[in-house]
């Protein structure tokens, strides 16, 4: 065969494979086998399931020639995968000291994407991939490439233009999450999604390759994930270096946990009303033997990665309970300790004997621990285990904090079913409370509402004397933060409590009440 009937042959055949493997082509073997019988009868219908194998022969899909389909593209979404986004950021940097022009990568992960799997299922979440790569195409231009990065995760090479800078990546990014944001139709049910982003121009990257590129985004990615949900990075120095940390510490953080390293530090609460010391929390800390004090953004999720969430908890529980035993042989009469609990642990269907065990060993009364769960987990769970174990708990007498709330979107009869007793405030909401305007009224708002319900308040992250004197006149139960002391460890907790103690005047009593 020549040349070119060659090439006229595989260009028909490449057309026919693109045919062939359409989604269309299923949907129209019935018509093709009714319309076979109907012109020409039982003999034509004999040789029609004869005719689409011999279609998929002629064009190679039976041999190696038409394997490569699911190597170039995710069954899901239909997107391109990695190596497409790669090639060309590769192009852009080879082009760009002629061209002038330069680029940028950005990456994109659906944040909390196993709880939408868990509670919706793998047919729906599939569904939210697929509608999620159209969004994101809609809203790039011509000649931008959109990849499936990974389970939850997107990746886009933008196009060579003249100018990339700071401002025009953000909006972009702001426009990603606003078309991300748009709710999806599951089974009638509209459903939420927000997503978290990372980018990096050709510029900023300190390795000169697509893959370097990429990296970098994804590196910012991870960044605005420890930042919290729907936080948007720009790939920095800083980031690269955090990164490197946070790889070489989840090297150690397993045997870190075993060997003692990551302990229990404890930071107090006081009452707005009395001033008098009303808990403490207990919050990890890993005090590394060479890098020295490491925050727990650094190490919580590889602990997570690593499975070891439930161990962590049992050393945060075992932890406390010893220092809620250590105040009282001093006298201290610390009323409560808060431990925090993750939906890793609640779904331990051991969980609320494992409690009633340890308080039993300590001789504790159950209400000396207040179990604190984060807004999302009391709002979005289904799982009847995680329900049954929080009940069990405010059934037992330990108190239940609603942590972090304002950031979530538990509603009034979340809170009455899990028997929540108090609620604390998030500290994003306390930040400049003394000085704007629309945080005082957000504020307000929040404990009139605790207030109708009959929930204690607590605010946390007070940073300054302004915003604790102005929890108090709103009427905010109870304050933590830095204003009154940084967390400690458990040696450090006796003497802070005297110091604190005999600097606590009592109000002075005026008129018959002085007699």
């Amino acid at each position: 065969m020549s040349s070119g009937a060659g090439t006229v042959f595989g260009r028909f055949r490449n057309a026919l494979r693109s045919v062939l493997l359409g989604p269309h082509v299923l949907a129209f073997v019935p018509a093709l086998m009714l319309g076979g019988y109907w012109y020409g009868g039982e003999g034509l219908l004999l040789y029609m399931p004869l005719l689409l194998p011999a279609l998929f022969a002629i064009a190679g899909l039976f041999s190696g020639a038409g394997t490569s389909w699911p190597d170039d593209y995710d069954g899901i979404t239909g997107l391109k995968l990695r190596k497409a986004a790669v090639k060309q950021l590769d192009a852009a940097l080879q082009s760009e000291p002629s061209s002038g022009k330069t680029a940028a990568a950005i990456a994109v992960r659906l944040d909390d994407f196993r709880h939408i799997e868990r509670q919706f299922g793998s047919r729906a979440s599939d569904a939210i991939l697929k509608q999620t790569g159209e969004r994101l195409k809609t809203a790039l231009r011509d000649g931008d490439t959109v990849v499936r990065l990974g389970p939850a995760a997107f990746g886009i090479a933008l196009r060579p233009v003249r100018r990339v800078d700071l401002e025009m990546l953000i909006q972009l990014c702001a426009r990603l999450q606003a078309a991300i944001a748009d709710p999806y139709s599951i089974d009638a049910t509209r459903v939420y999604v927000t997503a978290s982003v990372g980018f990096c121009t050709l510029a900023r990257s300190p390795t000169k390759t697509g893959e370097g590129v990429l990296g970098c985004a994804e590196a910012a990615l991870n960044a605005a994930v420890v930042n919290g949900p729907g936080s948007i990075r720009a790939f920095t120095a800083e980031i690269k270096r955090r990164a490197a940390i946070r790889e070489e510490l989840a090297k150690d953080v397993a045997k870190a946990l075993e060997d003692g390293q990551i302990t229990a530090w404890f930071q107090p609460q006081i009452s707005t009303d009395t001033g008098a010391i009303t808990g403490f929390e207990a919050l990890a800390r890993w005090e590394h033997p060479e890098r020295g004090l490491i925050a727990p953004a650094d190490f919580l999720p590889s602990l997570e990665t690593l499975g070891l969430m439930e161990r962590l908890s049992e050393v945060m529980l075992y932890q406390s309970l010893t220092a809620l035993r250590d105040w009282d042989r001093v006298g201290h009469n610390i009323p409560s300790v808060s431990v925090n609990l993750s939906s890793h642990e609640l779904r331990n269907p051991a969980l609320c004997d494992k409690i009633r065990w340890e308080l039993d060993r300590f001789e504790l009364a159950p209400d000396r621990l207040c179990i604190e769960i984060l807004e999302d987990v009391i709002a979005d769970s289904q799982d009847d285990v995680i329900t049954r174990n929080i009940r069990a708990l405010s059934q037992l007498g330990c108190n239940i904090d609603l942590d972090d709330f304002g950031t979530g979107h538990a509603s009034i009869a979340s809170i009455r079913r899990f028997a929540v007793k108090r609620i604390k405030i998030d500290a994003s909401f306390v930040a400049r409370l003394d000085r704007d305007r629309d945080q005082q009224n957000m504020v307000a708002a929040v404990l009139t509402m605790a207030e109708r319900l009959g929930l204690g308040t607590v605010a946390e992250g007070v940073e300054t004397v302004g915003e604790h004197a102005m929890l108090a006149q709103l009427g905010c139960g109870h304050v933590q933060g830095f204003s009154i002391a940084r967390p400690m460890p458990l040696t450090d907790t006796t003497g802070w409590i005297a110091r604190y103690r005999s600097k606590h005047v009592e109000t002075p009593r005026v008129g018959r009440e002085a007699g």
